[in-house]
Order: C-alpha cells, then structure tokens, then sequence
C-alpha cells in the first residue's frame, strides 16, 4: 500500500458526496488490502465491491463511507456494527469511534477479521459470532448501529439496543435494490432521518430478519 492507494479510495468518497474529513481521514488511514483475501490484495483500492467467503462481498469503500457518515460519529461513541466480513468497515468505525461491538453470524469471517484487525493494531473493538438480528445485548446501549445487511424493516432488538437520540443506518428493502436508510432513536421508536443512497446489500438472516 502507498498514500497514493488509499488516497484513490478517499476521492471516491468525495466523488460519492462524503464531506466529514473525520471519515476521509479514516478512508485515508486504512489500509483496505489489509481487509480482502490475499488473493485480490491487488483489487483492493478499485473502488468496487470484493468477494469473501460464504458468497458475501466487502462492499464498496465509497458506499461504506457514506453509510458511516451518515451515523455522525464524533469520536467517542460506543458503537454496534452488524455484519462484520473481513473488518473493513469495523477498522474505520474504530478510527471514528470510542469502542466497536461488531457481530458476525460465521464464525470463519469473524475469526478473519480479528486477525485482521489484530495486524493493523486496532484494540478497540470486540468481534462476536451470533445472530445480529438480536444486537449483542450485554453491550447496549449503543450509540450508534450500522447494519451491513439489507431486510424490510429494521429489526426491533437494534432498536431497543439504541439509545434514544442515537444514529442507526440501515439498508431497507428485500437484499438487492435496496435504500440505504438513516434513523434516529426517540422516546417512542425510530424516526427516519433520511436517505443516504441506493445500493444492494445482501439479505439479513436470522430470527427478526430473513429465515
């Protein structure tokens, strides 16, 4: 990796309408080859979607910007992130964030992305295997959600993990052609904040998403 790399990844998010230097400084500080398969390392700073295991991808860097600043994040927000692939999108959260809950349903990605992490120095955060329809409860409540996976509605234990005046960013929709949505806790649910882009993101599985 050369600052040129990185640096190709941080006009893509620029071009894509992200405008926090907090998170183009994350974009910039993140090595994202460190956070593919070794075997398209060469990919990594193309500004595209990549392929892991279990026929997921890591998705694209400028749509993983826009999702994050989308959440607001000032730098010390306790934070839950479901979905967590090779730990791309947790490393920058982690760069934005105080501290990072990420759950991941296989047990294989999220051993990957802790030795990923591992190898960028990258402490403050916790990678769980488990359901992330159900959030990680023994954490909450957080500051902040981002789900990497798209279902019609956000499930209800996310929302109840939130606290109220609290960000979470989700794709809406079946998996495929999907808005991408921002919300915001209040005393009585969710409200929508917002539309942060269209994308398609695949399906959210377990017991309040897809079965």
């Amino acid at each position: 990796m050369t600052p040129r790399d990185t640096e190709r990844l941080v006009h893509a998010a620029v071009r894509a309408g992200v405008t926090d230097d907090a998170v183009l400084d994350a974009v910039r500080a993140v090595p994202r080859s460190a956070f593919v398969p070794p075997e398209r390392a060469a990919e990594a700073y193309r500004d595209a979607p990549l392929p892991i295991p279990r026929g997921m991808v890591t998705s694209q860097p400028s749509l993983i910007a826009r999702m994050v600043a989308a959440l607001g994040l000032t730098g010390v927000e306790h934070v839950l992130e479901v979905g967590t692939g090779y730990g791309y999108q947790t490393a920058l959260l982690a760069y934005l964030a105080g501290h990072v809950v990420s759950i991941e349903r296989w047990p294989e990605l999220a051993a990957r992305a802790r030795a990923n992490l591992a190898a960028q120095g990258i402490a403050n955060v916790e990678v769980i295997v488990g359901d992330g329809t159900e959030g990680v409860p023994e954490h909450a409540p957080y500051d902040a959600v981002l789900v990497s996976a798209a279902f019609p509605k956000v499930p209800e234990p996310l929302v109840e993990q939130l606290q109220v005046g609290g960000r979470l960013v989700q794709p809406i929709g079946p998996g495929g052609l999907d808005d991408v949505t921002v919300f915001q806790r209040t005393p009585v649910g969710l409200a929508r904040l917002g539309h942060v882009c269209p994308a398609n993101f695949v399906r959210l599985y377990g017991r309040h998403g897809y079965h």
